[in-house]
């Protein structure tokens, strides 16, 4: 059986969540991981880059 509540918290993200990742700079990548890098600036990253500092 589908799950129908499944992404629900996607789509109220601005672009469903998706856009460049400002550290691989890969374009059009769902962007769901903060990360607060060593100078205090918080980053909204992507999945490979949310352990890389």
């Amino acid at each position: 059986m589908s799950k129908k509540y499944r992404g629900k918290g996607l789509i109220h993200l601005p672009s469903r969540g998706r856009g460049t990742c400002p550290m691989c700079k890969t374009r059009r990548i769902k962007l769901l991981y903060d990360v607060i890098l060593n100078d205090g600036t918080k980053l909204t990253v992507c999945k490979r880059c949310r352990h890389k500092k």
